[in-house]
């Protein structure tokens, strides 16, 4: 007669590192990054941005801080040697700035893929050669382009923000983590529209510098986009 197995206490099991409950943020500490921001960290699941998943950022306007409020990441996976990949950006950043950010320019490339963004950013985020990588879609991707990318996505390293507009907020995506942010007085107002846990409910108000004001971070003397010709295009072509 084989013997019965012991009981498990609840305490027990919830205790697991593998186990979350539906109530609570799922610690995922090996697969974020710390946003710089402690307010924000609170209530991101594993305590900072997501890496292997893809965030949406949701906006009405560039140029109102979005780009500042990811640049503490970007400079710690940039001095750790990330490269960092620019897909689409509205503006060409102002190259003095990101360095001043701790974001280094001979890592940072800036991309234009003209009519195939979905694509390129599909094989920048399944070739793992950046840390970190920000685009900007054509406003129409659909659901299809996008569940390709959160497949490209996971299993790698990279941190994956797709900028879209504020109308999709209404509109399912697979990314795990989407959120919206809003212009203020030297502050940007964020919500949290989905994360893996419990939804948030509280209305985030970030300090952040603004651009114009104390920094330049987009608008200005820009770095080259990646030339036609060049073996980084080639790679995306």
């Amino acid at each position: 007669m084989s013997a019965q197995p012991s009981p498990v206490s609840l305490a027990a099991v919830l205790a697991r590192g593998d186990i979350w409950r539906g109530d609570a943020l799922p610690g995922l500490p090996a697969g974020t990054i710390a946003s710089g921001y402690t307010e924000l960290d609170a209530e991101l699941p594993g305590g900072g941005w997501p890496r292997g998943n893809l965030t949406e950022i949701l906006v009405d306007r560039s140029g109102i801080g979005e780009i500042s409020l990811l640049l503490p990441a970007l400079a710690r996976l940039s001095g750790e040697g990330g490269r960092l990949a620019l897909v689409a950006p509205p503006w060409l950043p102002h190259a003095p700035a990101w360095a001043a950010a701790g974001v280094a320019p001979e890592r940072l490339l800036v991309i234009r893929p003209g009519r195939q963004g979905a694509w390129c950013i599909e094989q920048l985020l399944r070739c793992g050669g950046f840390a970190g990588l920000l685009a900007w879609p054509d406003a129409g991707i659909d659901a299809r382009a996008l569940r390709r990318l959160q497949v490209a996505a996971e299993g790698q390293s990279v941190f994956a923000v797709l900028w879209r507009s504020t109308v999709n907020a209404a509109t399912p995506s697979p990314a795990p983590l989407r959120l919206t942010l809003a212009a203020g007085a030297d502050r940007l107002a964020l919500r949290i529209l989905k994360r893996r846990g419990r939804p948030a409910s509280r209305l985030l108000q970030i300090e952040i510098p603004r651009p114009g004001r104390k920094t330049r971070v987009v608008a200005g003397p820009a770095f080259s986009a990646a030339d036609a010709g060049s073996p980084a295009a080639a790679a995306v072509a």
